[in-house]
């Protein structure tokens, strides 16, 4: 064989004749039982400069090994550092309103088989995923979105219902009102009432949070630190109106008049939303209330996009104007987007629902990604959720027998309204005084895709549909029965929640499992704010207003809403408003 055929451990044949020497001596040895008369010195030094080899294999291996540990340990101590500002920087929190972890599994193996997607395919969220987060209040181990929004937006625990105060009922300073005494420009993008809790937490202060009325003032400026919040997109022009104008106020406070006073350009279509341009040359401030109470579910809102702007629409114009009016700040801004309304699917436990809020949810995620990247400001994206709500299980046995591991995506692909859109159906539609099983069949046929309904889940539609809870928890249940998915709860679970980030470098202070305030606090050190300064102001100013500014709807009305809610619970409002409301539901 030529040198170049050789193994790589075959060496290069100069000591062949030795070898054939050192073969035969010990092949005689064996023969005549008697030691060969080799000396035994050059086998010593064979192992002497083995040895010496591999112990500096070792010392090498040893040493990369320590530097590796050196340079992973100095990048992680780089990304977990303080991430205070070092210069012009936005920030964006994205809440992702009662999703839990299985909400992301269900959500994904749907879209992958609703779009004929690999196994491998994922949502924008799974790529950015990087923590979870515990959620207890100081009242429950179970928290609800008041007190998950104030650990976030105070980066303090407080109890159920509680909006940005503390147990001791003093409120505490808000990331959002920091920012804005610091200079930013500030924002909240939401699917539901813009009064409701989450919103609610960064730019007003209440005892509890059915005090909406006391909200919407508080929104526009009526605040003891004055005006906070330069744009709001979402629903819930029902606390801005009074009764005899078509609202829900018992005050009579026209607080949309307020805020054109106090210098806000306001909105309520479609039309004016698309006439924004994007968000090009917007005037700030600016308050957009596009339905009645809540905007649709995605699910129902796809076919009134006429009438409703999507999350991401609002998401990206709010992005686009805020950008725009910091151009030539030192400081740039904080923007709130929630895509609050994955919570409502989950207590409906209507899967169909929640999975289309949740693929909106990722669309936004995506379009405040793009936003970043292309943005020449330095910026950020924390995303997470404040609970997880409906205790969702992507499994379910329906009978005695051990049961099949599968479910059914198929199912929800074939719905086509939520269950609590055609609940509003039946209670306010053309047949709500002669609802009848022949009726119900057929709008179940056309609207969720049942067609081997019973008879018996007709009459319950049936017996139900004057209590408009009931209606539409029955619709929803026989989505979940077809589909195969669990519910535990029409309320929220102790669940632990995922933690998302644009960037895991930044955001590493984040990675790993936390406290739901560890976040609230991270807000507030990525933009450098004294949250502190903000409390000892409104205290202050509380202390000499006789906490007037916190229940201007009246006197008496916060233990009247306080009593209310220990006995019915914190989103007993919610359900409220929906019921009074369904004659305004666009069905």
């Amino acid at each position: 064989m030529a040198n170049s055929d050789r193994p790589l451990l075959a060496g290069d044949g100069t000591n062949s004749d030795i070898s054939n020497e050192r073969e035969a001596e010990e092949e005689d040895a064996l023969l005549t039982r008697q030691n060969t008369n080799r000396s035994n010195r050059p086998v010593w030094r064979e192992y002497m400069l083995l040895g010496w080899a591999l112990a500096a294999t070792i010392a090498l291996v040893v040493l990369a090994v320590f530097y590796q540990h050196k340079q992973t340990t100095q990048d992680r101590s780089n990304d977990t550092d303080s991430p205070k500002a070092t210069g012009k920087r936005n920030l964006i929190f994205m809440v992702s309103d009662g999703m839990g972890p299985a909400s992301l599994s269900l959500t994904r193996s749907y879209r992958q088989y609703e779009q004929g997607l690999p196994i491998d395919d994922l949502l924008t969220l799974d790529e950015h995923l990087i923590g979870n987060s515990r959620t207890r209040s100081t009242s429950s181990l179970i928290t609800d979105s008041a007190a998950g929004a104030t650990a976030f937006s105070c980066g303090k625990k407080s109890y159920n219902g509680a909006i940005s105060v503390l147990p001791d009922h003093t409120p505490c300073g808000t990331v959002l009102e920091a920012a804005k005494r610091a200079g930013y420009m500030t924002g909240l993008v939401v699917t539901t009432r813009i009064t409701d809790a989450t919103p609610a937490c960064f730019a007003s202060h209440v005892h509890m949070r059915e005090e909406e009325d006391s909200i919407a003032r508080q929104l526009i400026g009526d605040h003891p630190l004055g005006h906070q919040v330069d744009l709001l997109f979402g629903g819930g022009r029902c606390h801005f109106q009074p009764r005899n104008e078509g609202g829900c106020r018992a005050d009579g406070v026209d607080v949309i008049s307020m805020a054109k006073d106090k210098g806000y350009k306001y909105i309520h279509t479609r039309e004016e939303f698309d006439s924004l341009n994007g968000g090009n040359g917007v005037k700030l401030p600016l308050l957009g209330l596009f339905a009645f109470a809540d905007i649709p579910f995605e699910l129902d809102r796809r076919n009134q996009n006429d009438v409703y702007p999507s999350l991401e629409e609002m998401a990206r114009t709010a992005m686009s104007a805020l950008a725009a009016a910091t151009t030539d700040n030192d400081k740039g801004f904080f923007l709130l987007i929630e895509g609050s309304r994955i919570d409502h699917g989950g207590h409906n436990n209507d899967p169909a629902a929640q999975v289309h809020e949740v693929m909106a949810y990722d669309r936004a995620f995506a379009s405040v990604i793009d936003f970043l990247e292309k943005d020449d400001t330095d910026g950020i994206a924390i995303g997470t959720s404040d609970h997880e709500t409906g205790g969702l299980s992507i499994a379910r046995q329906l009978q005695k027998d051990y049961p099949d591991y599968i479910w059914y995506p198929e199912v929800l692909s074939n719905v086509s309204r939520s269950a609590e859109n055609l609940a509003h159906y039946f209670k306010r539609g053309p047949h709500k005084d002669n609802l009848t099983s022949e009726i119900i069949q057929q709008e179940i046929e056309v609207g969720l895709g049942i067609t081997d309904w019973t008879s018996d889940e007709i009459a319950s539609v049936l017996s139900a549909y004057q209590g408009l809870e009931g209606a539409k928890y029955e619709l929803a249940d026989m989505i979940s029965r077809r589909a195969q998915i669990g519910w535990s709860t029409h309320g929220h679970s102790a669940v632990d929640v995922n933690i998302y980030g644009s960037s895991a470098k930044h955001a590493g202070a984040l990675a790993g499992n936390h406290e739901n305030t560890d976040v609230g606090k991270f807000l507030h050190e990525y933009l450098d704010l004294s949250l502190d300064d903000v409390t000892e102001d409104l205290k202050m100013k509380t202390q000499l207003e006789e906490w007037a500014w916190m229940h201007v709807s009246g006197p008496g009305k916060s233990s009247q809403v306080s009593s209310f809610a220990k006995q019915h619970g914190s989103d007993s409002h919610r359900l409220q408003i929906e019921i009074e409301e369904t004659d305004r539901a666009e069905l």
